[in-house]
């Protein structure tokens, strides 16, 4: 790649940086994540969380207004690491190192002292503040190297200074793993009142619980779209369980299913204009897929069963199903047309809501285990299920992250409700929201583009 080119290269990304973040600079200290190593194969069955040293952040100027600012920083970046269920931390009662003395470059640091605690990576950091602006810098190391791994610098309003760790949180799991984190997605669901079931949003981290639809009637089963643009989802707000589509910038919802009887997304195609639904308007529940521009509708299942919960796969050539055609509800496989169908779960009575995997290898799913339904996954051409919760209550309608290394689910019982969130392998299970009410459904955002 000639100079020109790759000037080019490094302004689009920087252009792209800007879009999201929305700060006035961003400027990189080390060689771009886009190209480094896999440092952590967090996909491997072998995988542990890896530990790593995160040291209060420093003033860069004499002036600068500190406040609580060196502790929070730190103390931020830490419990946003933990939310990944990658990392191990450090206690900051056991560092070597002299803060007073130490800088937050890779020539002042003394690699040595960290690796005899036991890091594997070591974060640091400075700050320059006033009562309204802030400059911060990230820097991460490979401990055992001693050597920089990915640094960026950020400036903007003080009050952006949570969006600053959470975009280098991203910024260390690109750098370490190949893929940025999750924190700029969000979980759609839909949340049971005393009177109504509405859909709500939460970021990934917990944060900014938003209300979405206010019907005063039972709405569920958000599905977003690839683009992110828009949010599908079921709602009686007209007496009729009838789809509805709502562009998420604008608010604007319009009515695109109100056939009589039951009505429900399904999964999206790639490139968010054709979605697969739930239909009984030829009597029994069957699978159809819709083109959103003409509204035609093509059916895909002929059974006198019923036939449920359409799931496509990352390449479109299949679709995962649930019907009740072998006498109790079970995950089937079907191709895109509706031909070759087959039976996909053999173990258990009473199997639902399967899930995909981006990545393509696997199906989540719920399945009844002595009275209680669990989360289970399954390959994507059968063979022996994998059961990753094991706690009382019901946990149902799995979905993965957009990465495919977590996944969300309802969990009710005990006179509580949650949605929460575990790593793919079955680890390091977290609540997202909880309350008395029921949560429901969930669904996980893409990426934002």
């Amino acid at each position: 790649m000639d100079k020109k080119a790759k000037r080019g290269f490094r302004m689009e990304m920087i252009k792209r940086f800007w879009a999201w973040f929305a700060l006035v600079t961003c400027f990189l200290y080390g060689p771009s994540p886009l190209f480094a190593k896999v440092y952590i194969d967090i996909d491997s069955p072998s995988f542990h969380r890896f530990p790593i040293a995160i040291t209060d952040f420093k003033p860069l100027q004499p002036d600068t207004e500190k406040g609580d600012l060196p502790t929070w920083f730190s103390d931020t970046l830490s419990r946003s690491l933990l939310l990944t269920g990658y990392f191990s931390l450090i206690d900051k009662r056991a560092f070597l190192e002299d803060p007073t003395q130490a800088g937050i470059t890779g020539e002042t640091t003394r690699f040595e002292d960290w690796s005899t605690i036991g890091a594997d990576y070591l974060v640091k950091g400075g700050f320059q503040s006033d009562s309204r602006d802030l400059v911060a810098e990230f820097r991460l190391f490979d401990v055992v190297k001693g050597e920089l791994v990915v640094g960026k610098r950020y400036s903007g309003a003080l009050g952006d200074r949570n969006r600053m760790v959470l975009q280098f949180v991203n910024e260390i799991l690109l750098a370490l793993t190949g893929e940025p984190g999750l924190f700029d997605t969000q979980i759609a669901f839909a949340k049971r009142g005393p009177s109504a079931t509405d859909l709500y949003t939460v970021n990934f981290d917990g944060s900014d619980l938003r209300r979405i639809t206010d019907y005063h009637t039972l709405t569920l089963a958000p599905r977003w779209s690839p683009d992110g643009r828009y949010l599908a989802f079921t709602s009686y707000r007209d007496g009729n369980p009838d789809i509805y589509l709502r562009e998420m910038a604008s608010g604007k919802t319009q009515k695109i299913v109100s056939y009589r009887g039951l009505n429900l997304p399904g999964s999206w195609s790639r490139d968010s204009q054709r979605l697969l639904v739930t239909l009984s308007r030829d009597g029994n529940q069957e699978i159809y897929e819709m083109n959103l521009e003409s509204r035609l509708l093509q059916r895909l299942t002929r059974d006198y069963s019923i036939d449920v919960s359409p799931v496509r796969s990352p390449d479109e050539k299949r679709i995962a199903f649930v019907s009740n055609r072998s006498g109790s509800p079970q995950i089937y496989v079907m191709d895109a047309d509706g031909g070759n169908v087959r039976r996909l779960t053999q173990d258990g009575n009473y199997n639902t809501s399967p899930s995909w995997s981006p990545k393509g290898k696997k199906i989540a799913y719920e399945g009844s285990v002595n009275g209680h339904f669990q989360i289970f996954v399954i390959g994507e051409e059968g063979g022996s299920p994998q059961q990753l919760t094991f706690e009382g209550g019901d946990h149902e309608s799995p979905v993965w992250s957009p990465d495919g290394r977590y996944l969300a689910y309802s969990v009710r019982g005990y006179g509580r409700s949650r949605i929460e969130v575990i790593n793919a392998g079955g680890q390091n299970p977290r609540v997202l929201h909880e309350g008395n009410d029921g949560c429901l459904t969930p669904f996980w955002s893409p990426r934002p583009r």
